[in-house]
């Protein structure tokens, strides 16, 4: 099976991209391929054995029952601003992909695949700047460090740079989605029945299982812009963000790129929101009633056609 994996270690950079060849015969997996985004940082947190005994030996405490985790450089804004980042870049992917394996594995539909790439690629480029700029500034924290942890501070609890660089990687791995039935593997006839037979319901259940992720997505986004629309000109107005309208948007192109079984219910779904939100504006659904009122019982409408999703 190819794996296609794109991966940034700090102190070396590693890109390999090379298509799959897709079958012939229209079917999920030339539709659809799984990705895998694996990213890591170093936390800058340790646990401080003497502390914490000495914390429990001052309170009667028994042994064990509290630690003390040290924030190693303290409130350090490049650290800080990698970690949160990366909780960013993470929820790109996920609002991108589809879920599909308990092993971080997600279903990505190939037309989504270049706006996917693309995006991804910046953010990596992104990490990589931002932890350029933490490396830069470790040997400074370090000196800060020393003030701001007292009698907690043991240069034995710093790496060098280097080491410290080798803690952040980014990864990305594209994965052919594999057929029912494609198993080159070297057993009888009976287990190789037995195994595909899994894979089908395996198979089947996952698929399920990414297509109501995007039923659950669209429900959220809709029931929130019906809410937040639900009231007249002469009544309090509610406030809403311009990503109320932004957020349904991108729920629609959603439902057209990951539409990966080609159902019909979500062809349709994709259609009337398209026509009911043509032309609408944030600012005109706070300034027009009519327009607001037309809207929400649009989406309404929407909400109603939704097949029965588990909330």
């Amino acid at each position: 099976m190819t794996h296609i994996t794109t991966e940034t270690n700090v102190s070396a950079s590693l890109t390999n991209a090379a298509a799959p060849t897709a079958p012939s015969t229209p079917s999920i997996s030339s539709s659809s391929m799984l990705v895998e985004l694996s990213v890591s940082t170093w936390t800058g947190r340790k646990l401080d054995k003497r502390a914490s005994k000495d914390v429990t030996t001052s309170n009667r405490a028994a042994s064990g029952v509290a630690n003390v985790h040290k924030k190693l450089l303290g409130d350090c804004a490049e650290l800080d601003a990698v970690q949160k980042f990366v909780a960013n870049a993470r929820n790109l992917h996920y609002g991108m992909t589809m879920p599909w394996s308990d092993t971080g594995m997600r279903l990505l539909p190939t037309a989504q695949y270049f706006k996917y790439h693309q995006q991804m690629t910046d953010i990596q480029n992104e990490f990589e700047r931002l932890v350029d700029l933490f490396i830069t500034a470790y040997d400074w924290e370090i000196s800060q460090a020393q003030a701001k942890l007292g009698d907690l501070f043991s240069y034995a609890d710093y790496p060098s740079a280097d080491s410290i660089a080798s803690k952040f990687k980014f990864r990305l791995s594209y994965i052919p989605l594999p057929e029912v039935g494609d198993f080159r593997i070297d057993i009888g006839n009976e287990a190789l029945s037995q195994v595909q037979t899994h894979y089908q319901t395996y198979y089947e259940t996952q698929l399920n299982n990414a297509m109501q992720d995007i039923w659950q997505r669209a429900y959220q986004a809709l029931t929130k812009m019906s809410e937040r629309l639900d009231y007249a000109d002469h009544e309090q107005k509610k406030i809403f963000r311009d990503t109320l309208v932004t957020n349904v948007i991108d729920i629609v192109e959603l439902l057209d790129v990951c539409n990966v079984t080609h159902d019909s219910q979500m062809s349709a779904l994709k259609t009337q929101l398209d026509d009911a939100l043509r032309g609408v504006t944030p600012d005109a659904l706070r300034e027009d009633g009519y327009l607001r009122a037309q809207t929400k019982q649009a989406v309404d409408d929407a909400i109603k056609s939704l097949p029965s999703i588990d909330l």
